[in-house]
């Protein structure tokens, strides 16, 4: 039996479609992502708690879902949209379809509706706060409860998603059965890495791994006493959800971890390490999310294609003389990665573990590996 919902946007929009997840109501800003493929690693990027994501390509769930391709222990967004959710999961690695996935982790979810006139609105007029429903169908209720929501600017969404206490990355492993045995890494773990977790990917774990390091996860609400207790050989600032600036006590172990030992940042990370360095963050008109954002290399001169997602960025006004620019988004110019002048400290705004998207970035990762090696040399 089909079950009607409703999208209403704070401007008074309303969309009406048919439910084919969880039942009840939820608000968050909504947002769509480009990307063709790679809807579960998005259900179960953390970055995207407190959103209602619209994917812009008109059919998704045509391959199921499966528990290897997770970048987290469960779904974090509000609510998801889509054109058409397919009645056929046709993939050898498929385990359940992406209905049934959502019902079991209680995920909001709305097809049948104009997916290019909504992303139209976003794009016209920003991020839009909502609210999804199965329960109240009234047009006015919804779009005053959309008013009336709370927004992501000044909210610490980190602090919903982090872990509770420190592990290493088997053991997060070994918490979930389901996931796959990690490969061994290539020869003797050379450096500990302590990665500040403030709602990190998984892949990005992984990655560490490979490169034969050991990794040590904490919450992102660490002190630096907390970090330097451990004898990192490097840093690494997760991606996570939401608005940088109230995350005041990671801006605050970040600046005192930079001077003292070698320092990585993807996404949120990135923009915590700015803040950090005396930087300012604003939010985009209606961010950069999607597997195909095109930004340039500098000192290379090269462009990559890459995985993206986030709705706030470096403001380029306020960068401090000591931090200088290194990678560009080519879409709208702003700065997608930068680099310390005088410390061993750097960051990106996009996706170099993809997971999925492109694989162009991933050098990164080395990079962060070789400057370790060199600051134990100098």
């Amino acid at each position: 039996m089909t079950q009607i919902a409703k999208l209403a946007l704070e401007d008074g929009t309303v969309f009406t479609g048919e439910a084919f997840g969880a039942s009840g109501e939820i608000d968050g800003e909504v947002v769509f992502n480009t990307s063709m493929t790679g809807y579960q690693e998005i259900l179960t990027d953390p970055s995207y708690r407190g959103q209602i994501v619209t994917m812009t390509y008109p059919e998704i769930g045509n391959y199921g879902v499966n528990q290897e391709d997770v970048e987290s222990s469960k779904p974090h967004l509000a609510g998801f949209i889509v054109r058409e959710n397919s009645r056929i999961a046709s993939n050898f690695r498929s385990e359940s379809s992406l209905e049934d996935y959502l019902k079991e982790n209680q995920i909001i979810a709305l097809e049948g509706i104009d997916t290019r006139a909504l992303v139209r609105r976003i794009r016209t007029q920003g991020a839009l706060k909502g609210v999804l429903s199965t329960e109240d169908l009234d047009d006015a209720s919804l779009v005053e409860k959309a008013r009336s929501s709370e927004g992501l600017v000044g909210r610490d969404l980190v602090q919903e998603v982090i872990p509770s206490d420190s592990c290493q990355w088997e053991e997060m492993l070994s918490k979930w059965a389901k996931l796959p045995d990690e490969a061994p890494a290539g020869g003797d773990e050379s450096y500990h890495i302590v990665a500040l977790d403030f709602g990190m990917k998984w892949n990005i774990a992984r990655h560490l791994k490979e490169l034969g390091c050991q990794v040590t996860i904490l919450p992102g609400t660490a002190s630096s006493e907390e970090v330097l207790a451990m004898n990192p050989d490097g840093v690494f600032l997760s991606n996570g959800p939401g608005d940088p600036e109230p995350l005041e006590y990671a801006i605050k172990t970040i600046s005192e971890l930079v001077p003292q030992v070698p320092v990585f940042g993807i996404c949120l990370g990135h923009q915590l390490l700015s803040l950090a360095c005396g930087a300012k963050t604003f939010k985009l008109k209606f961010g950069h999310r999607g597997a195909n954002q095109p930004v340039e290399n500098l000192a290379a001169g090269t462009v990559e294609i890459t995985a993206q997602n986030h709705g706030f960025a470096v403001e380029e006004e306020s960068l401090p003389d000591h931090l200088e620019i290194t990678h560009r988004n080519l879409n709208d110019n702003t700065i997608a990665g930068i680099r310390h002048k005088t410390h061993n400290a750097f960051g990106v705004q996009y996706h170099p573990e993809s997971s999925s998207g492109p694989h162009d970035s991933r050098y990164l990762f080395q990079q962060f590996y070789d400057s370790i090696a060199a600051s134990k040399t100098s």
